[in-house]
């Protein structure tokens, strides 16, 4: 997989002045077009613009949050080689492995036979948004632990 490398920076924010260039469309156009250029001569590729939040300090105790535009550019990384694989293709053998099956524990499993316990045991699929009821075994325990003079049956 290629390493690559990113640079960001403040997209123009006015147009470039040039001889025939009449539009402020244009301008803007040529000044973007010169920042593009200029960094692709030096080996970066173009990704793309974003316009991203920037939370600032305005006054002594607010901040505002300003828009700010972006170009995102990269290019590889020369100091970084690609990872040759460990083993040829040619020779390296498939590891078959067995599925695993799991199967779901019932409520008949289960020693505790509160009602909340035996809901929370089966899944049918689809998310229950309801309270459990009652308390399970180790909840139960946890409890007899932390107050071993005030268990409830």
């Amino acid at each position: 997989m290629p390493q690559y490398e990113y640079k960001v920076i403040s997209a123009p924010t006015r147009g470039i002045r040039a001889k025939g260039i009449k539009a402020p469309e244009d301008r803007f156009s040529r000044a973007l077009e010169d920042v593009i250029n200029q960094l692709a001569s030096e080996g970066w590729e173009y990704q793309r613009a974003e316009t991203l939040p920037s939370v600032e300090r305005s006054g002594l105790t607010s901040s505002t949050t300003n828009w700010r535009n972006v170009l995102v550019f990269r290019r590889g990384r020369p100091d970084v080689a690609p990872k040759a694989p460990a083993v040829e293709p040619e020779t390296a053998t498939p590891i078959r492995q067995e599925p695993v099956i799991v199967q779901p524990k019932t409520p008949e499993d289960d020693a505790s036979k509160s009602e909340g316990a035996s809901r929370m045991l089966s899944d049918n699929g689809v998310e229950e948004a309801s309270e459990v009821s009652g308390m399970t075994n180790s909840l139960k325990q946890l409890a007899a632990s932390r107050n071993p003079d005030k268990t409830e049956d």
